[in-house]
């Protein structure tokens, strides 16, 4: 996909012991008891698959971990602060990202 408007959402892993209960991800249902390396493996976003800032190109690999329901991407806030490498879309309140569904590994 591209062209994706991307916003952040503080799930805050770090903060919360990777834990996908107290996130309150949709995902959590399947796979909260996944083992912790599993959950830290990747920042969270709403797909598994690298993400690119359409302004500077940075990329991260990121997991699903809840639904995407609002018509963009709602990255962790790391992950974002991590792609925006400019400043722009903290400024702007979001990044325009590409984005492609990929297997996990796992």
């Amino acid at each position: 996909m591209s062209g994706l408007p991307s916003t952040y959402h503080l799930y805050n892993p770090e903060q919360i012991g990777w834990s996908l209960t107290v996130a309150s991800a949709y995902c959590s249902t399947w796979d909260a008891d996944k083992p912790l390396a599993w959950r830290q493996k990747y920042g969270w976003t709403a797909f598994c698959g690298p993400v690119t800032n359409r302004g500077t190109g940075a990329q991260e690999t990121v997991r699903i971990v809840d639904q995407c329901s609002n018509g963009g991407l709602d990255l962790d806030v790391g992950v974002f602060r991590r792609l925006d490498t400019d400043g722009k879309g903290k400024a702007q309140g979001h990044l325009m990202v590409d984005y492609q569904f990929v297997d996990c590994g796992d």
